[in-house]
């Protein structure tokens, strides 16, 4: 994993247009987080590292009576973010990122911290989607959430579980030789990114909640000339560029030939296992 500033989340510049290149993948586990969350007419709904907002929108559109509130870090996840809403009475269509769209009542989206966020005595739903893994110290914000949240709210957390996978196992290999270990001395982190089910699970109990949590390995299949890289591309590797900066290109491009052998090329595509934790509590 990463280095986090001060606020508790990271510093570096996010790309919407990049992260949003594999939008089927990177939608499909928060829809499969969400199903499992089933509040009665919720007033206020937040999302926690909503990034371009797409995916906030549709929640917008589930609950069309409440105050959805979209928070990023990022100056342009927000801004792009702004620029999105859900088109109501449209079921399934998530919005694209960069496309027009009319503005939802409802819908709004904030830059700020998600270490420094507290919920409003009305929030009745919070979501967080692959966000809190950048964020230092998660379970104790976790802990203190539910402790604030009133009985009948709900949370819902998705985390990715990947830090074994050689992906992420390949660039701290590299970061850490000879070469590079200098520049990038504790830009990665990773022992403690992520917590295991069983102790999100026990974290939800002791908050009081109903607790629902499963993991899910999902077999991406991508196309295109060495897909696993622009992947990380969008997320993961970015720490690492914004810290090299015009020596980038050089840390890419072995890493690029690492990961060519680690997850080759078909004629079908290549194949990108994808482990993600997923936790849902009801506060009782």
């Amino acid at each position: 994993m990463w280095q986090d500033n001060a606020m508790g989340e990271t510093a570096f510049t996010w790309e919407p247009a990049k992260y949003a290149e594999f939008g089927d993948f990177r939608n499909r586990p928060f829809f499969d987080l969400t199903a499992r969350i089933q509040p009665t007419d919720p007033r206020r709904v937040v999302d926690l590292g909503c990034g371009p907002g797409n995916l906030t929108a549709t929640l917008a559109r589930r609950w069309p009576g409440a105050s959805v509130l979209g928070l990023d870090s990022s100056p342009a996840m927000v801004a792009q973010a702004a620029t999105l809403t859900a088109v109501l009475g449209t079921d399934d269509a998530v919005p694209s990122v960069g496309s027009p769209a009319h503005r939802t009542p409802g819908l709004a989206f904030e830059q700020g911290d998600i270490a420094g966020w507290v919920p409003e005595g009305a929030t009745d739903v919070v979501v967080s989607n692959a966000a809190l893994q950048w964020v230092q110290g998660h379970r104790e914000l976790m802990a203190g959430w539910l402790a604030a949240l009133r009985p009948g709210a709900w949370l819902g957390v998705q985390v990715p579980r990947n830090f074994g996978a050689p992906s992420h196992v390949l660039m701290r290999e590299l970061a850490a030789s000879r070469k590079w270990r200098k520049q990038l001395d504790g830009v990665l982190r990773h022992e403690d990114a992520v917590g295991k089910p069983e102790q999100y699970h026990e974290l939800l109990l002791r908050g009081g909640a109903r607790a629902d949590v499963w993991e899910t390995t999902y077999n991406q299949l991508l196309q295109g000339e060495n897909p696993v890289l622009e992947w990380v591309r969008g997320t993961g590797l970015r720490p690492v560029l914004a810290a090299l900066g015009a020596d980038g290109a050089a840390f890419e491009q072995e890493y690029s030939a690492q990961l060519r052998r680690a997850y080759p090329s078909t004629d079908l595509g290549t194949v990108f296992p994808f482990r993600r934790i997923f936790m849902v509590g009801e506060k009782s």
